[in-house]
C-alpha cells in the first residue's frame, strides 16, 4: 500500500512538471508562428501539449491498473481498444480515435479502405479519360511531350507525398502525429495567425472548380463518344450528353469512399481493356508508323495547351488527404503512390507514342475519332462506361467540399446541416446533389470543346493544386526539417508550375475564343 501511495505522488509531480513544460513550449511556438518561423499555430501547439498530457496520463494509468490488477488478479476491460488508439497517435498506423461532431455526439464510423482500394481511386484519377488527349499533346510537343509525361508523373507523385507530409507534425518525442485532416486545414495553417481562414477559402474555390470541371469533362466526352460511335442516328452530341447525365443521377445517393472505390475498380478494368484494343490496332499498322513525324521542336502556340492536358491527366492531389485519412494502414500511402504513378507513366507514354505514330499529323483531339467506324464503336462503348464510372469520384469529392464548407462548418456554416440527427441525408440536401449533376450537364452542353476545356482547367487549377500550393505549403510548414535538395525541388517545382499555369491558361483562353468566334466543331 505504501508503495502505491509513493507511486501515485511521483506520477502526479512528474505530470505537473510535464504540463508546465508543454504549455511553455506552446507559448514559445506561438511567438515563432507570428514571426513566420514556426509551422504550428497556437492551437496546434496547445494541441500537442494536451495530446502528450493525455497520452502520459493514459500510460501512467495503465501502469497503475496493471499493478492493481496484479494484486487483485483482475483484468482491465477494453484495454485493446485503448492501446489501438495510442498506437495510432504515436506512429500513424493504428485505428483513429472517434471524432466528435459540433453537437458533441460521436461521429458515425465510416468504413476504411485498403491500400489497394486507395490505389484504384488514385488510378481512376490519374489514368482517367484524359489519356485520350495525350496523343494530341505529342502532336504539338514531340519528344518533349513524352518527356513531360514522365516528368509530370515524378513531380505529381512527389507533390502528393509532401502534401500528405503537411498533415503531420513531430511531437517532442520526434514522432509524427496527424494534426490536420484536409487540404483546407493545411492552407489555413500556412496563413495563420494573420489570415487564418484565407488559405482555406482559396483552396476551397480551387478544389470546387477543379472537381466540377472534371465532372463536366466526363459528361462532354460521353456525349462526344456516343455521337461519333453512331453517326447515322438522328441524335446530336448534346442529346447524348443528356442521356449520359440521366444515368449519373444515382451518384447523388453516394455515402462514402468505400462505394466509390468499387466504381473506381470497374473503371480501371475498363481502362485496361481500352488500352489493349487501341494498342493492338496500332500494332497491326506498325509498318506504317511515321517515326520521322515525331519532332524535337515544339509548336509554340499549341504546346502550352498540351502542357495543360498532360498536367490535368495526373491531378489527384485533391483526393489524397481524404484517401490517406480513410486508409486502414496510412503507412502504406507512399508505396501506393509510387506504384500507381509508375504504372500510369508507362501506360500513358506507350499509349500516346503508339497512337501518334499510327496517325501522325492527322491525330485528333480525342484519339478514338481516328479509329475505323467498326472498332471505334466498340472502343467508344467501353470509353463511355469508363467515363460514367469515373464520374462518382470527383462528384463525391465536390459534394464533400461543398457540404463541409457551406453546411457542416460548425457555427460558421452559411446554411443549416443537410443531414438529420441520425445521419440521414435530408430531402433538400439530396435535391442540391441532383442540382449539381444537372449543372454539369448544362456546362457540358454550352462548352463542348474537350481538349481546350481540359487544357484550361489543368492550367488554371491543376497546376496550382498539383505544383504550386503543395510545394509552397511544404516550404512553409516543414521548413525546419527540410534538407537543401528538398528546398531546391520545392522552389523549382513552384517556378516551373507557375510558368506552365500562366502560359497554358492564356493559350487555352485564346483557343476557346477562336473556337467560338469561327464556330469550330469538335
Amino acid at each position: 500500500m505504501a508503495h502505491l501511495i509513493r507511486h501515485k505522488l511521483t506520477n502526479k509531480l512528474t505530470n505537473a512538471a510535464h504540463t508546465v513544460s508543454h504549455k511553455s513550449q506552446a507559448k514559445v511556438s506561438g511567438v515563432f508562428a507570428r514571426l513566420g518561423f514556426q509551422a504550428a499555430t497556437d492551437e496546434e501547439g496547445l494541441g500537442f501539449a494536451e495530446c502528450d498530457d493525455l497520452d502520459y496520463d493514459y500510460r501512467q494509468g495503465m501502469q497503475m491498473d496493471v499493478l492493481q490488477g496484479g494484486e487483485e488478479g483482475g483484468h482491465m476491460e477494453g484495454e485493446g481498444e485503448l492501446e489501438g488508439d495510442s498506437h495510432y497517435q504515436r506512429d500513424g498506423t493504428g485505428p483513429r480515435p472517434a471524432t466528435l461532431k459540433t453537437g458533441g455526439s460521436v461521429d458515425e464510423d465510416k468504413p476504411k479502405i485498403t491500400s489497394w482500394e486507395a490505389g484504384w481511386n488514385v488510378t481512376n484519377a490519374i489514368q482517367g479519360m484524359f489519356v485520350l488527349g495525350l496523343p494530341y499533346a505529342i502532336l504539338h510537343g514531340g519528344y518533349l511531350g513524352l518527356f513531360l509525361i514522365i516528368f509530370a508523373a515524378v513531380v505529381c507523385c512527389y507533390t502528393g507525398k509532401i502534401l500528405i507530409a503537411c498533415l503531420y507534425e513531430e511531437n517532442e518525442d520526434g514522432i509524427k502525429v496527424r494534426i490536420r485532416d484536409s487540404y483546407v486545414d493545411i492552407a489555413n495553417a500556412c496563413c495563420a495567425p494573420r489570415f487564418p481562414a484565407l488559405g482555406g477559402h482559396v483552396v476551397n474555390v480551387a478544389q470546387i472548380i477543379e472537381l466540377v470541371m472534371t465532372c463536366i469533362l466526363y459528361v462532354v466526352v460521353s456525349g462526344n463518344l456516343m455521337y461519333n460511335s453512331f453517326p447515322g442516328f438522328p441524335v446530336s452530341q448534346k442529346a447524348w450528353s443528356v442521356v449520359a447525365t440521366a444515368t449519373l443521377l444515382p451518384c447523388a445517393f453516394l455515402k462514402n469512399l468505400k462505394a466509390v472505390s468499387k466504381f473506381s475498380l470497374l473503371c480501371t478494368l475498363a481502362h485496361f481493356i481500352i488500352n489493349i484494343l487501341v494498342i493492338a490496332y496500332c500494332l497491326s499498322r506498325a509498318r506504317e508508323w511515321a517515326w520521322e513525324k515525331v519532332k524535337f521542336y515544339i509548336d509554340v502556340k499549341k504546346f502550352p495547351i498540351s502542357i495543360g492536358i498532360i498536367v490535368f491527366s495526373y491531378t489527384s492531389q485533391i483526393f489524397l488527404p481524404s484517401l490517406e485519412g480513410n486508409m486502414q494502414k496510412p503507412s502504406e500511402f507512399h508505396c501506393m503512390m509510387e506504384w500507381t504513378h509508375i504504372a500510369a507513366c508507362v501506360l500513358k507514354g506507350l499509349f500516346a507514342l503508339v497512337a501518334y505514330l499510327t496517325w501522325a499529323d492527322t491525330t485528333k483531339e480525342v484519339i478514338t475519332d481516328n479509329l475505323p467506324s467498326t472498332i471505334r464503336a466498340v472502343v467508344n462503348l467501353f470509353l463511355v462506361a469508363k467515363a460514367l464510372l469515373s464520374y462518382p469520384l470527383p462528384f463525391f469529392a465536390a459534394v464533400e467540399v461543398l457540404e463541409k464548407s457551406l453546411f457542416q462548418d460548425g457555427g460558421r456554416a452559411l446554411f443549416p446541416n443537410c443531414y438529420g440527427p441520425t445521419g440521414q441525408l435530408k430531402s433538400w440536401g439530396l435535391g442540391l446533389r441532383i442540382g449539381l449533376v444537372v449543372f454539369t450537364l448544362l456546362m457540358a452542353v454550352f462548352v463542348p470543346h474537350f481538349a481546350l476545356l481540359m487544357g484550361l482547367t489543368g492550367s488554371l487549377t491543376g497546376a496550382g493544386l498539383c505544383f504550386l500550393l503543395p510545394s509552397l505549403f511544404h516550404l512553409k510548414l516543414q521548413w525546419r526539417n527540410l534538407l537543401w535538395h528538398h528546398v531546391f525541388f520545392d522552389v523549382a517545382i513552384f517556378v516551373i508550375g507557375g510558368i506552365c499555369a500562366v502560359s497554358g491558361f492564356i493559350h487555352s483562353i485564346e483557343g476557346l475564343i477562336e473556337a467560338f468566334r469561327y464556330n469550330i466543331h469538335d
